[in-house]
């Protein structure tokens, strides 16, 4: 190979850098001269580009270079000879990288000392290089200008495909949290999905929610952390996370503005007139990589799916407070303990559960069951509250609490509702079809109407009433299985007898002098 010598260039001054990174860039040098190695590596020894120094790693030839390239993708460029084991082996390299590879971001600079050999308005047509140098005419400034320019490139390339990775991660993590319906579990993912879409180390994350209430009262929530600052309590004020920390969080509540410095980013996210959110990144390592426009955005996305979930889950606690409110009132218009319908609810999702139901049946039922006996509100004080057996028109008025019931809830269109208004209509009719209203029998009875006739005479035979006293464990246990085919489904009761004990816990849990 031909001498590869640099004509004298005066030296120009440099400023002093900031700095460096710990991180470097990487360059290939791919050529069968050793003497090529040792000058590239003297040229650009103290060269520092983007806050960077420079690694040069040296193959000496085609094959070589593939076997590196297959092991190490992380270089930034490659110089690369023409002539090595064959007159075209760097041209075939060339067309191995973009076309087996594919690694399309490497930045390729052709050097040859024989022109000749692959003329240059050839190569540059047929080859997806980047430049092309003859080495007879390569100084160590154009050497240095063809890295600038090559790293550069190569920066501007990797910082697409990152940006177009994150658009990517972005829709994905979006369309993962949207199915999430827990506000702990929502709050967890958008951090995960975060630390991946930023590509970023850091030390502490935080999601926090403020809301003023209607009577202006302001309460701020943690609803997801990480890293060390990882605390176990829901509000921002009684947790442990370091007081400059929540400062910051609070600083960025009053003011409405994000917040940045060298080691973290507090950014702020009004949801509604009422709440907003504060996504707080703390930097382990630099921040370099770190996009604030691509957490805005995101962050924007997860407030907003935050406020709706969060809108969610008061409408489901309003409603599950209404429905065992309006349970409650029916019992203490019968003079019964507000604590049946808790215990009925709770007795009913066990039975489900157990029976094999899916488990947003069992929420169901749950929030059904206090319901049960809402027809009630319709019977005479002096029949609901007689302390003997009704007779003759009495029973008769009193049956008719299930046809009631049904009928009003059967208005709603709501889903929970609609098995509420089955669950009060049929929860007396019996397995042997001697029950009421339809004298329906077996399976025909719906199962939520099964589960609910069980878990009502349990219930109640344990408690006081105006007509009788509670009855003990053994004589429940008996009744249940002496009415197993006749009133109860066989499979509900061997359920309930084989778990005695964690249904006698419940009664225990809730009893009815509490």
């Amino acid at each position: 190979m031909t001498d590869f010598i640099f004509k004298e260039e005066p030296e120009e001054a440099t400023n002093e850098m900031a700095t460096l990174s710990h991180k470097k860039w990487r360059i290939l040098v791919v050529d069968d001269d050793d003497s090529v190695h040792q000058v590239t590596k003297l040229v650009l020894a103290d060269a520092e580009i983007e806050n960077r120094s420079l690694e040069i790693v040296s193959v000496y030839s085609m094959d070589e270079a593939k076997k590196k390239l297959l092991e190490d993708s992380d270089f930034c460029m490659a110089f690369v000879d023409v002539v090595m084991e064959t007159d075209h082996a760097g041209l075939e390299l060339v067309q191995w990288i973009r076309e087996d590879l594919k690694n399309q971001a490497i930045r390729l600079v052709l050097r040859t000392g024989q022109a000749g050999s692959a003329p240059e308005a050839k190569v540059i047509k047929d080859y997806d290089i980047n430049d092309y140098k003859e080495k007879t005419d390569f100084t160590s400034n154009k050497m240095i200008t063809t890295v600038y320019a090559s790293i550069r490139a190569y920066r501007d390339i990797m910082t697409i495909q990152r940006s177009l990775d994150a658009f990517k991660k972005l829709i994905e993590a979006t369309h993962d949290l949207l199915k999430m319906d827990q506000l702990k579990s929502f709050g967890s993912a958008a951090l995960n999905h975060l630390l991946a879409l930023m590509n970023i180390d850091s030390s502490a994350l935080y999601i926090a929610r403020t809301q003023i209430d209607f009577d202006q009262h302001a309460t701020s929530l943690i609803i997801a952390c990480t890293g060390k600052y990882v605390c176990e309590s829901d509000s921002l004020e009684s947790s442990d996370i370091s007081d400059s920390v929540k400062e910051k969080i609070q600083q960025v509540f009053s003011s409405k503005v994000h917040y940045s410095d060298a080691h973290c980013f507090v950014g702020y996210y009004q949801a509604s007139a009422n709440s907003a959110s504060v996504l707080f990144i703390e930097f382990e390592d630099d921040n370099e990589h770190f996009k604030a426009s691509l957490a805005e955005l995101f962050a924007t996305n997860v407030a907003l799916i935050l406020e709706s979930l969060t809108k969610q889950k008061e409408i489901e606690r309003t409603q599950k407070e209404l429905l065992f409110i309006v349970g409650e009132a029916v019992e203490a218009r019968s003079k019964e303990t507000g604590c049946h319908v808790k215990r009925v609810a709770l007795i009913c999702a066990l039975l489900a559960s157990k029976y094999g139901l899916e488990e947003a049946f069992v929420d169901a039922i749950r929030l059904a069951a206090p319901l049960h006996d809402l027809g009630k509100i319709a019977i005479p004080e002096h029949i609901l509250h007689k302390p003997g057996k009704l007779l003759g028109d009495e029973w008769k008025i009193m049956q008719t609490h299930s046809q009631v019931g049904g009928d009003i809830l059967r208005k709603s269109t709501v889903s929970v509702s609609k098995l509420a208004s089955r669950l009060a209509y049929y929860h007396h009719e019996n397995w042997d079809g001697s029950g009421y209203p339809d004298g329906l029998a077996g399976n025909n009875i719906p199962i939520e109407a099964r589960i609910m006739a069980v878990a009502d005479v349990f219930d109640a035979l344990g408690s006081k009433r105006c007509y009788k006293e509670p009855w003990s464990d053994e004589e429940i246990k008996t009744f249940i299985l002496e009415e197993k085919n006749k009133k109860f489904d066989a499979d509900l009761v061997d359920i309930m007898v084989n778990n005695f004990d964690e249904f006698i816990a419940i009664r225990a849990q809730y009893p009815d002098n509490a």
